[in-house]
């Protein structure tokens, strides 16, 4: 069967990423100065503002204007032409401590159950797919990929009349969940008012796509919409108001795979949200590497401040030839999934989070994450074959 499915990206100009970013700044800053720190931070932002809030218990102290100053500037919001100016921008904070009564759920041996448990009760959801190097469904990665480039090309000063807001769309044609060719992008960047709109198109066919799509994904009938509208010069937070937590879908897997609700960006290592999805892709590109399924879902599902998952249910969407229930036993003997192993496994403590929170979490090939390593491989093997081999 021939279909055609699309995900977006966006860059980290985008109002929503801008916040992400200021939100995983401030966890970063915490967890350097003390690796256990408690964060729910939150950030809104709107023309020539920034507001900072949400819960946090830390031994160190958060220069809150800095951080919020200096993620705006390397991001390029340097102009009060672009609408918010890291220098001259109002930066307000309401940030208090952590509810006592979320602590002791998540505090070792203060809760009802003396583990540390989940930070909230949730489903989470982790992938990983054979149709690129990464693991990673084409549409997204390639949709990451070229607002990473758009964003090198701005800094750079290639295309110095580009301003930081941008979008991609990327739409692949399928034949049974085989990615064929690119059918579609569109990409919508925001400019300076005194470029032509014939000269950004014209530049982003020589100097974007041709640098990030492989020739053997486009062909000649495909489709590409540059600023659809004729101009994007208003964008950022002066353009839309600004959010954490509005592109989880960007930040995982375009749509192609179940997203279970939660944000990450200023949340640490306790809340499963974060931490739990980080394990389930973990276990899904183990899976995968291991030559198991060409493609599988992992959904986790937990309890507040009970240690151990309530629930796993994994879908290979009949790519494997072991059954889900062995898989399912694998991924139980394999890793620890804990809310305390997990931090343990993927070293969920140390500053490193301010990075994912523009361009994907997933699929990272420019930065080494530890929940996308592949050193489970030999373990999962072993353990299945051994599984084939019991008598019944």
């Amino acid at each position: 069967m021939s279909y055609l499915f699309t995900s977006e990206s966006v860059s980290e100009g985008h109002p929503d990423k801008l916040c992400d970013q200021i939100s995983d700044a401030l966890l970063d800053e915490a967890l350097r100065q003390d690796p256990s720190s408690r964060v729910a931070v939150e950030t809104y932002t709107t023309t020539g503002l920034v507001l900072v809030g949400g819960e946090v218990t830390t031994k160190g102290w958060l220069d809150t204007q800095r951080i919020v100053r200096d993620t705006l500037r390397e991001i390029g919001y340097t102009k009060s032409t672009y609408g918010i100016a890291a220098d001259d921008c109002n930066v307000m904070s309401t940030i208090h401590e952590q509810s006592p009564d979320i602590a002791i759920g998540i505090n070792k041996g203060s809760g009802i159950f003396k583990e540390l448990g989940a930070g909230d009760q949730g489903i989470m959801f982790g992938y990983a797919c054979n149709q690129t190097d990464v693991l990673m469904p084409l549409p997204i990665y390639y949709s990451h990929k070229l607002m990473k480039k758009c964003s090198e090309l701005r800094k750079q000063k290639t295309l110095h009349y580009l301003r930081p807001d941008s979008k991609a769309q990327v739409t692949v044609e399928y034949e049974n969940r085989k990615p064929k060719k690119i059918h579609t992008i569109v990409i919508s960047t925001q400019h300076d008012p005194d470029i032509a709109h014939e000269q950004i198109e014209h530049d982003i066919r020589q100097y974007l796509i041709p640098n990030v799509i492989p020739e053997n994904l486009l062909q000649d009938e495909y489709q590409l919409y540059v600023n659809p509208t004729g101009r994007f010069v208003i964008g950022g937070p002066h353009g839309d108001t600004g959010l954490t937590g509005r592109k989880i879908i960007v930040d995982t897997y375009g749509g192609w795979a179940p997203h279970g609700g939660g944000a990450f960006s200023g949340k640490d290592a306790t809340k499963v949200d974060r931490s739990a999805t980080y394990m389930a892709r973990y276990i899904a590109k183990n899976c995968v590497a291991a030559g198991i399924c060409d493609e599988i879902l992992v959904q986790l599902s937990y309890a507040i401040g009970v240690a151990e998952p309530i629930s796993i249910f994994v879908d290979t969407y009949e790519s494997s030839p072991f059954s889900n229930d062995d898989i399912i036993k694998t991924i139980r003997k394999t890793f620890d999934l804990t809310p305390e192993g997990i931090i343990e496994t993927l070293d969920l403590r140390k500053p490193q989070f301010k990075q994912v929170a523009a361009y994907g979490h997933f699929g990272r090939d420019d930065l080494n994450l530890s929940w996308e390593n592949v050193d489970k491989i030999e373990l999962i093997k072993k353990d299945l074959n051994n599984a084939q081999t019991q008598p019944v």
